[in-house]
């Protein structure tokens, strides 16, 4: 049996949080009531908190972004997305002096992410050197799309980075999920491809939010999230304890659809919460 738990009756059980984003503070539209006072509850209870998101987006957007919905950066300590984590390796990494001709897919147009790197944006994936999968617009544009779009860049054995390894995203506006950009760098693979993984569920992402924070893996860090597949699944794998959120992607599903939900995910939660409120 997992104990239900409050944020409170959590905040007795760490002193550091890695809280998720998406589906968990807001549903990408708006807030979710309680979610600002939540943060602003555990940082005054002594806890620190990281906010570990797969945006595929960099830090500062999804910082700017934040604030816009009404979470200022006092309610959080750090915040590290996949996209600003990807950009990290790719900037430390060993780049060619020629600049990289980089097919993006990405939800929007998001040229931020070329900013300090040697990358210039591809007209499509015959004239590309790498392919990066920050976004999904799945919504409007069908999968079999994306795996057209991708088949000369695969045949070519192309190197892709996912930055957004989310399977599913919450679309407020649809009342629905959709195919994430995780979806997406599945087909690419599936095309033989290969695919770097960088984000949640992969332990290297929590690894580098706990370096920054000079913070080690343990039971004294929660990570709390939506996803069993993601953060729980990606907060166990780390070394830490995981609390599964009732929002987002699971909202609504019941006792028993849950249970089964969680037999057959690839890591059991340590605690369930209702709600994100103090």
């Amino acid at each position: 049996m997992i104990p239900c738990a409050t944020l409170r009756d959590l905040a007795d059980e760490a002193d550091l949080f890695l809280v998720d984003q998406f589906g968990t503070l807001h549903d990408s539209a708006r807030p979710y009531p309680g979610a600002v006072e939540a943060l602003l509850g555990l940082r005054a209870a002594g806890k620190r908190v990281v906010l570990l998101t797969n945006s595929g987006r960099r830090a500062a957007f999804n910082v700017a972004r934040l604030a816009q919905l009404g979470f200022p950066p006092e309610t959080y300590d750090l915040l590290l997305s996949s996209g600003e984590h990807a950009w990290r390796r790719l900037a430390a990494g060993a780049m060619s002096r020629e600049p990289r001709r980089c097919l993006l897919i990405a939800r929007g147009e998001d040229r931020g992410f070329f900013a300090g790197l040697n990358l210039v944006p591809a007209t499509g994936a015959t004239d590309a050197d790498l392919v990066i999968i920050a976004g999904s617009e799945a919504e409007r544009i069908p999968l079999t799309t994306y795996e057209a779009m991708l088949w000369p860049a695969a045949e070519r054995r192309l190197p892709c980075y996912c930055t957004n390894p989310d399977l599913e995203m919450v679309l407020p506006e649809h009342q629905t999920a959709a195919p994430g950009a995780g979806r997406i760098a599945n087909l690419y693979a599936a095309m033989g491809g290969s695919v770097t993984w960088i984000g949640k569920p992969y332990p290297e992402i929590y690894h580098a939010a706990l370096a920054l924070l000079g913070a080690v893996p343990g039971p004294r860090v929660i990570g709390i999230g939506d996803s069993l597949l993601h953060d729980v699944a990606g907060a166990s794998g780390a070394g830490c304890r995981a609390a599964l959120l009732r929002e987002g992607i699971i909202a609504g599903t019941g006792d028993a659809a849950l249970e089964a939900l969680i037999a057959t995910a690839p890591a059991r939660p340590d605690f369930l919460v209702e709600r994100f409120v103090w």
